[in-house]
């Protein structure tokens, strides 16, 4: 491969280089998936570690959260020494922390579903003494990043209201050289992350039907912490199935470049994926994962599935053969998610409740019930159990590869031949997800959007809604929505870079997706600043 990656410097500037609480670069940051950063940055370093995990404890101590602290992380070269940073700073605080101390003889990676299955399972039924976790992943991100993410009580990704107090609490520490952190040696209980999580999985698929039909099916874990899982899976309920690779690199030197030369272990992506793709006719099924296991990629013998279409595929399939689920569960799905999901849904009598990006918005949902999937067009997804209960309230990408099996088992369809089917009954969507240059004037005026401001007509049709509220739980959408009644645009500005990030779809063909693309950055092109 053409990338390298210095592991002994990226450990170095770990330890060595010291942020500056001043520089907004190098300050705690939290977006949807927790704080990211490079080392090598000054963006993610010992401090920032000891000040999170500081953070979090007296998170803990204020909302009366004093059960055990799953612990996990994956497999990037980060990973290993912020997970022994949070472990002195837990045990300085005198927090149980769960560890597991060896899966498989893979270094105790514990993928983010596995953390939020744990803290879900613990506090079933529970009212004191709750568990909650913390993930060190930077999920995809090239392998010169670090992660660090909280799951609180509820096993998913903490909503902005918490994340906010832990990142104000952690530059506060940083601010004041750390004299307010507590650190000990580095302590944990060993605990059976893979007992648990496996032994589980028949409670939420069905395991028998997929080893009864002998499928023939490959797994990549594209090196992370799935690695250890996939063997344990396949002994326990009797699968024909293969891990193509199992090797586990902090540098993922085997890793193909992605479309822009960079490497992600992206398992959406067709370039991350190519190794996977090109063993599709050794197989009549096989997936791949993310480093932290919490997205999924579905390779059939036609190739790698795009996600919005497993989505509507998977959604159909579920609703057609969970007879357990409550007749009025509703099925969640992000605002730039395909309106496919939509019309699978109606065809089953089923509501949508749509949100903002990031699954953090569905865990109430999934929590109380009223929720029976939950998905977003970045190949992420859980559901609940056969009998409508929670499973895990974060993304969970060794489910959602199972129950593409489990499915083709089933029906003896698989996912791209079940997607097929719906587009013929349905109509086929095209859609796209482009980045569209912008100012930071332009970027800007997303934050007081005049809706007058957008387009009445787009790709010749009439505009029936325009919003920058989401329509499931009218949580801002940090951009703007714009649907005709054959297709749709959704715009919001990227937080790192000067573009605006476009999501298209038309249900009519690709010069209509064009058109809609078009008219789309003719709206962003014009928006200035409020006075």
């Amino acid at each position: 491969m053409s990338h390298s990656l210095d592991l002994a410097a990226l450990s170095a500037a770990y330890f060595d280089l010291r942020p500056d609480p001043a520089d907004p670069g190098q300050r705690v940051a939290f977006g949807t998936s927790g704080h990211r950063g490079s080392a090598l940055d000054t963006a993610f370093n010992e401090n920032h570690i000891l000040a999170v995990t500081q953070a979090v404890c007296d998170w803990r101590s204020a909302n009366d959260v004093d059960g055990p602290l799953f612990l996990g992380r994956d497999t990037h070269a980060l990973s290993e020494p912020a997970w022994v940073t949070a472990r002195e700073v837990l045990a300085g605080n005198g927090v149980d922390a769960r560890i597991d101390a060896g899966a498989q003889g893979f270094g105790g990676f514990t993928p983010t579903p596995v953390i939020s299955h744990a803290i879900v399972s613990h506090n079933r039924g529970r009212t004191g003494h709750r568990a909650d976790g913390i993930v060190v992943t930077p999920s995809h991100n090239p392998p010169r990043d670090g992660g660090f993410k909280y799951n609180g009580p509820d096993g998913g990704p903490a909503d902005t209201a918490i994340t906010g107090w832990i990142e104000a609490r952690a530059n506060a520490l940083l601010a004041g050289g750390l004299r307010d952190v507590r650190r000990a040696a580095a302590g944990g209980t060993p605990f059976d992350f893979v007992a648990q999580y496996v032994g589980d999985l028949g409670c939420v698929l069905d395991m028998d039907v997929i080893a009864g039909s002998g499928l023939r099916i490959g797994v990549d874990p594209l090196g992370g912490a799935g690695v250890g899982y996939w063997g344990p899976i396949a002994e326990r309920y009797g699968l024909d199935l293969t891990v193509v690779n199992d090797r586990v690199d902090p540098a993922f030197a085997f890793m193909p470049p992605d479309w822009d030369e960079q490497v992600r272990m992206d398992c959406s992506s067709p370039h991350a994926m190519a190794g996977l793709i090109a063993m599709k006719d050794r197989f009549d099924l096989a997936f791949g994962n993310d480093p932290d296991a919490d997205r999924h990629g579905i390779v059939t013998p036609a190739g790698l599935m795009n996600p919005n279409h497993y989505l509507s595929a998977a959604i159909d399939y579920l609703l057609a053969n969970r007879p357990g689920w409550g007749p009025t569960a509703a099925i969640g799905k992000t605002a730039v998610t395909s309106a496919m999901v939509d019309r699978v849904a109606a065809a089953h009598g089923r509501s949508v409740f749509e949100t903002p990006v990031g699954l953090k918005w569905f865990v109430a949902g999934l929590t109380a019930g009223k929720l029976a999937f939950a998905g977003e067009e970045s190949a992420g997804a859980t559901f609940v159990r056969h009998d409508g209960s929670v499973w895990t309230t974060d993304k969970d990408g060794l489910l959602l590869g199972l129950l593409a099996a489990e499915m083709t088992a089933r029906t003896g369809e698989n996912p791209h031949a079940r997607y097929r089917r719906l587009t013929a009954a349905l109509g086929e969507p095209f859609y796209t997800r482009t980045d569209a240059p912008a100012t930071p004037a332009q970027k800007a005026a997303f934050k007081a959007l005049d809706v007058t401001t957008m387009p009445a007509v787009l790709a010749g049709d009439p505009v029936v809604d325009v919003t920058t509220t989401a329509r499931g739980n009218g949580a801002p959408l940090g951009g703007v929505k714009v649907s005709t009644a054959r297709g749709w645009f959704a715009a919001r500005p990227s937080g790192t870079e000067n573009v605006v990030k476009v999501y298209a779809e038309s249900f009519v063909d690709a010069a209509h997706l064009a058109a809609i693309q078009a008219d789309a950055q003719a709206a962003v092109a014009g928006l200035t600043p409020a006075a």
